[in-house]
C-alpha cells in the first residue's frame, strides 16, 4: 500500500477528522510525524474515530533532516509528504524537494511564515511597501521609536491564531505591549508594522504548480481593537472580481501556487493589502464549513495535488456560508456549557461544536485561543441562513465562575 508522511505539531481536527481519512479514502497508509507523540496516540486511543494512521512516529518535524532521516529509514518510498501545520510548511516542503516530490518551495512557505520576510519579498516585488521593523528586545524598540507611525500594529513574526497581536495608539502602549509579551517570551521576534485600516477579507486558493484558481473568500468581523479576534466569517466577499484577481496576482508574484493558500488582506483606500499569507488550507473549522457550501472533497482534492494529480475541474456552488466564533468575555472555571447539536432544514443547515468542557479553567489571552464554541451553518438562501444563526445564537448560554 502506498503510503503518505503526514507531519503534524499538536493534534487538530483539521488533520484528525480531515485529511487523514481522506487518505484512507484515497487508499492511503497514514504515517504521522510529530514531536508530540504521546498527545496524538492519546487522542486516537478515544472510540468512535472515522480514520487512524497506520503509524505514529516521534520526530523533531521542526528539523527538515530529522524528517528526511525518519522518511529514508521506511522500507519503502513515501507516495507523497504532506502538512497542514503552520510552523512545519518549510520542513515539509524541503523533505519534499529531497525525495523528489510534489510540493511547495520552501523559500516561498519561510517568507509566507515569517511576517517580516513577507514584507521584505512584497517590497522586493515592488507590490506593497508598509513600514516595519524587527524588534527582541527594549534596546531594539528604542532605536526605532521615532520612525514608528502611529498607530502600529505588534505581533510576533511567526505568530499564529491572533495570539500576541495588538494595536498601539502611543509610545506608552507600543512599549507596554512589547514589555508584555517579552516577560512571558523572553527575546521573542516581534514585527511593528504599519496599521492598515479597512475591512477584512480572505481568498481561498488552490494551485497544483501549473494551475492557480479561486474558490472565494470570507468577509470577517472582528473584535474592536486594540485585538483582533475573528468572530464572524460570511463565505463570499462582495468585493469586484478584478479585487479578487488583484490579490490572486499578487500572490502569485509571491511564489504561492502549489497545494491550499488562505489570505488574508484588507480592503483600503488604495486596494487590497495583504495582510498575512498563510501557505496552507484555512483553519478554524472554516475548512469543514468549505466543504459544504463548495460541495466538494476539499481534503482529498488537496492531497490529490501531492499525489502529482493536476487540480479537478471545480465547480463552486452558489450556496451561502456564515461561521460565528463565541469567546469568553472573563477568566474562570467554566461551569455550564451547551451541548454540541446539528440542524437541517430544506434552506440550511448548521452545526454547533463546542471547544471548551464544564470545568475547564478559561484564561483570557485576546486570541483565538478564548474561543468557546463555533457554530457554521450553509444553505441556499443566505437570507434565512442569517435568522437561523441568530436564532442558534441566541440559544447558546455559557456560565464562568470567578
Amino acid at each position: 500500500m502506498r503510503e503518505i508522511i503526514i507531519n503534524a505539531h499538536v493534534p487538530t481536527d483539521s488533520v484528525n477528522e480531515g485529511f487523514i481519512p481522506a487518505a484512507k479514502s484515497l487508499g492511503l497508509s497514514v504515517i504521522l510525524l510529530t514531536d508530540c507523540a504521546q498527545a496524538h496516540r492519546e487522542h486516537f486511543a478515544k472510540q468512535d474515530l472515522l480514520a487512524c494512521p497506520d503509524e505514529i512516529l516521534a520526530c523533531d518535524v521542526f528539523n527538515p533532516l530529522a524528517v528526511i532521516d525518519a522518511i529514508s529509514s521506511r522500507q519503502q518510498p513515501p507516495a507523497a509528504i504532506f502538512s497542514n501545520s503552520d510552523h512545519l510548511q518549510s520542513s515539509t516542503a524541503l523533505a519534499a524537494e529531497y525525495f523528489g516530490l510534489p510540493g511547495k518551495a520552501w523559500q516561498t512557505t519561510y517568507r509566507a511564515k515569517n511576517k517580516a520576510e513577507m514584507r521584505k519579498r512584497l517590497a522586493t516585488l515592488g507590490i506593497d511597501t508598509l513600514w516595519h521593523a524587527v524588534v527582541f528586545d527594549a534596546k531594539d524598540l528604542k532605536k526605532i521609536q521615532h520612525d514608528v507611525p502611529l498607530p502600529c500594529i505588534i505581533k510576533p513574526r511567526e505568530g499564529v491564531a491572533s495570539q500576541n497581536v495588538s494595536m498601539a495608539h502611543n509610545h506608552e502602549e507600543l512599549y507596554a505591549h512589547c514589555a508584555a509579551i517579552w516577560a512571558a517570551h523572553a527575546g521573542q521576534a516581534l514585527l511593528i508594522e504599519e496599521y492598515i485600516e479597512g475591512p477584512l477579507y480572505t481568498l481561498e486558493t488552490l494551485g497544483d504548480g501549473q494551475d492557480l484558481i479561486v474558490l472565494g473568500g470570507f468577509q470577517v468581523k472582528l473584535t474592536p481593537p486594540p485585538y483582533f479576534v475573528e468572530l464572524d466569517a460570511v463565505w463570499g466577499t462582495g468585493l469586484p472580481s478584478l479585487v479578487e484577481a488583484e490579490v490572486l496576482e499578487i500572490i502569485r508574484k509571491f511564489g504561492v501556487g502549489f497545494g491550499a493558500c488562505h489570505t488574508e488582506f484588507v480592503m483600503s483606500k488604495r486596494g487590497p493589502r495583504l495582510i498575512e499569507i498563510n501557505y496552507r488550507n484555512i483553519g478554524d473549522y472554516r475548512e469543514f464549513l468549505l466543504c459544504d457550501v463548495l460541495q466538494i472533497r476539499l481534503f482529498e482534492t488537496v492531497l490529490r495535488l501531492y499525489l502529482g494529480e493536476a487540480l479537478p475541474n471545480i465547480q463552486v456552488s452558489n450556496n451561502a456560508a456564515w461561521i460565528r466564533y463565541f469567546t469568553a468575555g472573563e477568566a474562570g472555571r467554566l461551569d455550564h456549557v451547551p451541548e454540541g447539536f446539528t440542524m437541517s432544514e430544506e434552506a440550511f443547515k448548521l452545526t454547533y461544536l463546542p471547544l471548551r468542557k464544564v470545568g475547564d479553567k478559561i484564561r483570557l489571552t485576546n486570541s483565538n485561543k478564548d474561543y468557546l464554541g463555533v457554530l457554521r451553518g450553509s444553505g441556499t438562501c443566505a437570507t434565512q441562513l442569517a435568522s437561523a444563526m441568530d436564532r442558534a445564537s441566541q440559544s447558546l448560554n455559557w456560565e464562568i465562575a470567578a
